[in-house]
């Protein structure tokens, strides 16, 4: 019988523990993709507690302690930090065989030192004061967490009416060993569903890009000064968050009139609105092809389902799914759409639902160019597939499809400074699964073969794929 994470937690042969210990575990990382609060990163933020790191902001706890039968007081209320992590703590042995139980215990772990005790009601105290003593030190501070998981680049994400102040107060910071850089999320440009709301954002838009935005191409101007500024400050990549790309014919005539109709607060048809987002979505993809970035869509998710939550605690509080929409049509024409014109940049597919691993995996088989190494690249496992199960089905689904071996990794998509863990896990998996290719003769058992393979999947490929500056020793590792 194995112990419970051990040191060969998820490594089930010789292999996979020689490839995880020789060339996965001391990458550096590269979260290409995040939710950190940039001026926590910036600031150097000291966290009083471990509620305040670990529980606040994170819909993933909050959901299974709703489950658990938990009251919203100890969730997003205003129970004090011990009586919100003691509930959490009550909450942890049931959260058995979903990955809460595994990512808990590996961020205990890793970095507060917790390695002989599992958390429960018995051992919250314990635990709780340990990790505040810790977090009162230099090194659990965010600039010192991040240098002990060895975070080289954190891409946070930002809306195009955001000043970016903490991004470039960042960059003057001479010791700071982690890289802070922007990511472009326009989502809001096209939330047309709501005009009061997306009113409201065109008018911050107009604000900051000092533009009059009185007709659709003085919006994409506005947008366009935006795009120019985050390029400046060091923005290589953009990222959608949307339930499936748009592609309904338009003309430009009726994306003015839709625009002047939107911007009157005169509500637009489904068919006018869905004409807007596509005309917006293929602009955006046209700017990012001319900065020379790459393009996220993160594809599939249902948010909001409680009406009723929503109207209490607003979004992202852990009231969202896996939506079934379909992908393949829309997303292949727009695909299309660029590639016909040569305007198609490096592009990352993420999707919600397993069920569309193989059809985004063959998609980007469609768009592949020769231009450079893995340019359409199908994204980690992501959200509620950021999991074992998740993770193996993705690297399945690129291994037989794909190149696995071009693959930029994992990422966080995280709101909280302490999941780098799954950087770890995912590492972890990825080993096994070539040890135990090799182990039933499915791959030769060539360490140099395999072991820069996982290099360049922990960290090069993601180093290479986005060109982003770094110090001259990780450029040449």
């Amino acid at each position: 019988m194995k112990p419970f994470l051990d040191e060969n937690f998820l490594l089930e042969s010789p292999t996979a523990v020689r490839l995880f210990n020789e060339f996965a575990v001391n990458q550096p990382i590269i979260d290409y993709h995040c939710h950190l609060p940039p001026e926590q990163l910036t600031g150097n933020h000291r966290f009083s507690t471990l509620t305040q790191i670990w529980l606040n902001g994170d819909h993933y706890k909050w959901r299974a302690m709703r489950s658990n039968g938990v009251s919203e007081r100890f969730c997003t209320g205003d129970a004090g930090d011990w009586e919100k992590f003691e509930m959490w703590a009550k909450t942890v042995p049931y959260t058995l065989r979903n990955p809460l139980y595994h990512w808990t215990h590996m961020e205990l772990r890793k970095p507060f030192g917790v390695k002989d005790k599992l958390l429960n009601a018995s051992t919250a105290r314990e635990i709780y004061n340990h990790c505040n003593d810790k977090l009162a030190t230099d090194a659990f501070a965010t600039q010192g967490l991040l240098r002990q998981f060895r975070v080289v680049v954190v891409c946070s994400t930002d809306d195009p009416v955001d000043s970016l102040e903490a991004h470039q107060q960042h960059a003057k910071n001479a010791s700071a060993s982690t890289r802070l850089l922007p990511t472009w999320r326009p989502d809001k440009a096209m939330a047309v569903a709501d005009l009061p709301a997306w009113n409201q954002w065109v008018e911050r838009l107009q604000a900051v890009a000092n533009v009059a935005i009185d007709s659709f191409e003085m919006l994409l101007t506005a947008l366009r000064k935006r795009h120019d500024f985050f390029h400046q400050v060091g923005c290589r990549i953009s990222d959608h968050g949307i339930e499936q790309v748009w592609t309904t014919p338009y003309s430009d005539k009726e994306v003015g009139d839709i625009f002047a109709k939107a911007r009157a607060n005169r509500a637009l048809s489904p068919v006018e609105q869905d004409q807007f987002r596509s005309a917006m979505l293929y602009e955006l993809a046209l700017m990012d092809h001319a900065s020379g970035w790459t393009q996220q869509f993160h594809l599939g998710a249902m948010r909001n389902n409680s009406t009723r939550m929503m109207r209490s605690l607003g979004p992202d509080t852990g009231f969202d799914s896996i939506g079934d929409y379909p992908q393949a049509h829309a997303l292949a024409r727009l695909l299309d759409r660029l590639d016909s014109t040569n305007q198609l940049c490096k592009t990352i597919l993420y999707n919600l639902n397993p069920a569309d691993n193989e059809v985004m995996a063959t998609m980007l088989g469609n768009f592949q160019d020769g231009t450079c190494p893995g340019k359409m690249q199908l994204g980690s496992a992501w959200w509620f597939l950021d999991q074992k199960d998740g993770m193996e089905r993705q690297l399945g689904a690129l291994s037989a499809l794909g190149l696995l071996s071009r693959f930029v990794g994992m990422l966080t998509d995280s709101r909280s400074f302490l999941s780098y863990s799954r950087h770890e896990y995912f590492r972890r998996l990825l080993c096994n699964m070539l040890g135990n290719d090799v182990e039933n003769g499915l791959a030769p058992n060539d360490m140099d073969l395999l072991g820069n393979m996982v290099r360049d999947i922990c960290f090069r490929n993601a180093r290479d794929y986005f060109g982003f500056a770094l110090p001259e020793s990780l450029q040449l590792s």
